[in-house]
C-alpha cells in the first residue's frame, strides 16, 4: 500500500513539470517550424531577395525601353534610331552594311 501511495505521490508531482514541459515544446517548436517561426522567415527572406533580383531587372530592361522611346519622340528625333528602326521594319540592310547575327533572346524589338 506504501508503494502505491508513494507512486500516487510522485505522479502527481510530475504532472506539473510534464505539462509545462509539453507547452515549452509546444512553443519551441512553433517558433522554429511553424507559420511565423525562423524557417518560414528564412524562406519569406529569400523569397523577398528573388522578388528585388527581378524587379532590378524588370527596371533596367524598363530604363532601356525608356532610352529608346524618347529617341523616337518628336522633339527630339535620333537620326541613328530612327534609321535603326526603319531598317528592321523594312528588313533592309545597305550593301555597305556589316551585319552582325545575335540570338532572338537578344532581340529588343
Amino acid at each position: 500500500m506504501a508503494v502505491g501511495r508513494e507512486l500516487k505521490r510522485r505522479a502527481k508531482g510530475a504532472i506539473a513539470p510534464l505539462v509545462f514541459l509539453a507547452i515549452t515544446g509546444y512553443f519551441g517548436w512553433n517558433a522554429t517550424q511553424g507559420n511565423h517561426g525562423l524557417v518560414a522567415y528564412a524562406q519569406r527572406q529569400a523569397l523577398l531577395r528573388h522578388a528585388e533580383a527581378e524587379h532590378a531587372t524588370a527596371q533596367a530592361e524598363r530604363d532601356g525601353w525608356e532610352r529608346r522611346v524618347a529617341g523616337l519622340r518628336a522633339n527630339h528625333l535620333d537620326p541613328d534610331t530612327l534609321d535603326e528602326r526603319a531598317r528592321a521594319m523594312l528588313n533592309l540592310a545597305d550593301p555597305n552594311d556589316v551585319i552582325v547575327p545575335y540570338i532572338a533572346k537578344d532581340r529588343l524589338f
